[in-house]
């Protein structure tokens, strides 16, 4: 698709993004009642390359609304995805688990849930460093068209797209601004 062919529609606004990753953070808080007195052992994993953002800042919401400090890693599924010899050349990125996972609850982060195949690569990594107890999966966008039965736990917007449409996440500190755009042929 050549740029002069692309329409671009934005999605979310930054104050929208800060908003929908306050309302994922109070959900974590809520659903894994970590403001409690026996609150579980949490733990977020970005999925490079947008997760891994979201992750640092629904972390920084986390601790901002409940005062705790949740560990943040990256999750690198390059090696257990089911498309390499259709897309041989990605380039693999670091892998970096704060803790021991084991008994633990791991909640993937990633920018954008499509057809769930990453999510199953991250499963099946996650398999092979350790045993958490509960595994969840946190988005920012669910925009549908899933292959694999894979659904989120916290979705921070249902975007319902076209299979030839692509979504764009950016975040800062990474990217400029925060936004969510649709990119569309024109």
């Amino acid at each position: 698709m050549s740029d002069e062919n692309r329409a671009t529609v934005e999605l979310l606004t930054a104050s929208d993004v800060g908003r929908t990753i306050a309302r994922i953070a109070h959900q974590i808080i809520e659903k894994t009642a970590l403001d409690g007195e026996d609150a579980p052992t949490v733990m977020l994993l970005g999925i490079p390359s947008g997760g891994v953002p979201l992750a640092h800042r629904i972390a920084d919401a986390i601790q901002e609304f409940a005062g705790v400090t949740v560990p943040v890693g990256s999750l690198d599924v390059t090696l257990y995805r089911d498309d390499l010899r259709d897309k041989p050349h990605r380039a693999l990125r670091p892998t970096s688990i704060p803790a021991n996972i084991d008994g633990t609850t791991v909640i993937l982060v990633d920018d954008v849930l499509y057809s769930g195949r990453t999510i199953r690569a991250a499963l099946d990594s996650l398999r092979d460093i350790g045993r958490p107890k509960v595994i969840q999966l946190a988005v920012l966008v669910d925009r549908g068209h899933r292959e694999l039965p894979i659904r989120a736990d916290y979705v921070g917007k249902n975007i319902p797209t076209a299979m030839t449409e692509d979504v764009t996440v950016t975040l800062t500190p990474i990217d400029a601004v925060d936004g969510v755009t649709l990119i569309r042929e024109g």
